[in-house]
């Protein structure tokens, strides 16, 4: 995938109500800023001029957020009620995501369950997130991502591992913050990565939205876009040893259920119905009914998706 342009846009996903775009890295969605040369709002424009909405800010309705720095799966609804519809698999967590990144150092299990609540760290001059119990994080809030290991290898001759990530929750820099509370943060994340100055080496942050699936009422909104981080794209990457097959994890994502917003059960994506493989954790206790006061973590959760992350 070469770096973007206004002309290259890429799209993965077409109906009449939605588009799924394979977001460049460091592309802003959208931007007001003048100095903004390329955004994914200009690229939309310049391919699809008559889809454009005179009635939203930006002319499109993104349903959800990618970091600056992240590539990958972002959908468009090309409509009120498309927006709707997504908005409301948002707001029930009926989404799947996936991601696929280039982390530093070899990580020894096969899998890891990352639990750290992430708040707001008050202590940077620019907005970031920290893990509770860092000095100045505020208002930590429950946050679970699942890591599975799919190849160990080397990045410009040091140790990497190739993960795939599946975030549970939807805070904000989520899997940036979870890698590196993990001590294997993300290749080329230059506010979440190492000081050392080998984040320099890479030409992009290595982190890929691969996979996303939003059951609307009308329709299945289900993409899996190319993998980028293989050593035919980039000859830094040298992978040597094959833990994980992905195709099987894609599989295994591509034939779990989606859920029933009804059912209040624990959800597919929670721990429950994880990818296939050993070191599984068991099955959470089924909740009981949610009350009101318990549907409003779920709204907030939703309003950080609006939310235009700082990188």
């Amino acid at each position: 995938m070469e770096p973007g342009s206004v002309e290259n846009l890429s799209i993965v996903y077409r109906s009449r109500d939605f588009l799924v775009v394979n977001k460049h890295w460091d592309v802003r969605i959208d931007s007001k800023a003048w100095r903004e040369t390329l955004t994914l709002q200009k690229q939309l424009r310049y391919r699809f001029p008559e889809l454009a909405d005179p009635d939203t800010c930006y002319g499109f309705r993104f349903c959800h957020q990618l970091d600056f720095s992240t590539s990958g799966a972002l959908c468009v609804a090309l409509n009120k009620a498309a927006a709707g519809s997504a908005y409301r698999c948002f707001k029930e967590r009926r989404v799947t995501k996936a991601y696929l990144a280039l982390l530093r150092g070899h990580i020894q299990e096969s899998r890891v369950t990352i639990s750290h609540a992430i708040g707001r760290n008050s202590t940077e001059g620019r907005h970031t997130m920290c893990i509770e119990g860092s000095q100045g994080c505020e208002n930590p809030k429950p946050s679970l991502t699942e890591l599975v290991v799919l190849e160990h290898g080397l990045y410009a001759g040091d140790p990497v591992s190739k993960v795939l990530l599946k975030p549970l929750t939807g805070r904000t820099h989520q899997l940036r913050v979870h890698c590196s509370a993990l001590g294997h943060p993300v290749v080329g994340d230059l506010t979440y990565g190492e000081a050392s100055g080998r984040e320099d080496r890479p030409f992009r942050m290595m982190l890929h939205a691969f996979y996303l699936r939003i059951p609307t009422d009308a329709e299945c909104v289900e993409v899996c876009t190319p993998d980028p981080f293989l050593p035919s794209l980039d000859a830094c990457w040298s992978p040597h040893t094959l833990l994980q097959s992905l195709d099987q994890l894609v599989q295994a994502l591509r034939t779990t259920p989606d859920p029933d917003p009804e059912d209040r059960g624990p959800r597919p994506g929670s721990p429950s119905a994880l990818l296939p493989g050993p070191g599984r954790p068991p099955p959470p206790p089924t909740k009981p009914p949610e009350t009101e006061a318990q549907r409003g973590p779920c709204l907030q959760w939703l309003s950080e998706w609006t939310l235009e992350p700082d990188s």
